[in-house]
């Protein structure tokens, strides 16, 4: 059976271009599966029920494995079926009909608005690096925009006078309302801070690194780890938390939902829904 696993992955890495990081998890999900079928001495993959599988899942989940590793596992050995009924390997699907074990969404955590004024608080207004963080932190609390947007901005995308933030995301672009001080902190950033740590007069992007180039996801989330250590709050922060503080925070100041729903971004009111819970103390 190995080598029907060493065609899968294959399949995904050359004809599904998927990342490295997620053949390997396909890879040691269908393994996993493969190793209990060789222990109960299945030694051909045309063997496997829907009992098998079934007994599969109940036996991960008495190892004490998560809900969501079970349901991801699931999702990987449908793949896998699905690609080896595709090439002729297997004639039978015996995943049809398997439900997923339901995975119960948890509300997503946020800071108070003490903790956050406490974050915000943190980068020093002294030395150039401290202007940007103490700038970057501001934009993303007070807007709510997502990490991925923050760093993708160009200076072009913020206008001071108007005191709005220009944020495509998906080929769908929308104007976010920034607030007065915010707005002055970016000032301060733009004027005197960027134009010293540029390399290249024309680059584009808003938020540079201490090498004069765009800063990178991987640069901002270390930054965000950074304060919170210094802030000594006793959560796991993530660039995100910051999003779903300001969502909530809106919510909880009586911000009409569809108003929060632009401002996110979301497509679907359900996704901004969820504040609603937050903010009636239902977390």
């Amino acid at each position: 059976m190995d080598n029907l696993v060493t065609a899968f992955i294959q399949y995904l890495r050359e004809e599904k271009k998927l990342s490295q990081n997620t053949l390997m998890s396909y890879q040691r999900d269908i393994e996993q599966y493969i190793g209990f079928l060789q222990e109960k001495n299945v030694k051909n993959i045309q063997q496997s029920s829907k009992t098998t599988i079934s007994a599969y899942m109940t036996w991960q989940n008495n190892q004490g494995r998560a809900i969501t590793t079970i349901s991801r596992s699931l999702a990987s050995i449908r793949a896998f079926y699905r690609f080896l009924i595709s090439h002729d390997f297997v004639i039978g699907n015996p995943t049809i009909g398997l439900e997923s074990p339901k995975v119960e969404k948890k509300l997503p955590q946020i800071l108070s608005v003490e903790e956050v004024e406490i974050l915000l608080s943190q980068p020093k207004k002294m030395g150039l690096k401290g202007v940007r963080d103490k700038a970057m932190l501001e934009l993303l609390y007070s807007t709510g925009i997502r990490v991925s947007e923050l760093i993708a901005l160009n200076v072009s995308d913020l206008d001071l006078q108007g005191l709005s933030l220009t944020c495509t995301h998906s080929n769908r672009e929308r104007k976010i309302p920034v607030g007065r001080g915010c707005s002055d902190i970016m000032k301060e950033y733009l004027d005197m801070v960027r134009p010293f740590m540029l390399r290249e007069k024309t680059e584009q992007a808003l938020f540079v690194n201490t090498n004069g180039n765009r800063l990178t996801r991987q640069g901002f989330w270390k930054i965000v780890k950074y304060y919170t250590s210094k802030a000594n709050i006793q959560k796991d922060i993530t660039p995100h938390t910051l999003r779903h503080s300001f969502a909530a925070h809106l919510v909880q100041r009586g911000k009409n939902l569809k108003d929060v729903q632009m401002m996110l971004g979301h497509s679907d009111i359900s996704s901004t829904q969820v504040y609603l819970q937050i903010a009636n103390g239902n977390s």
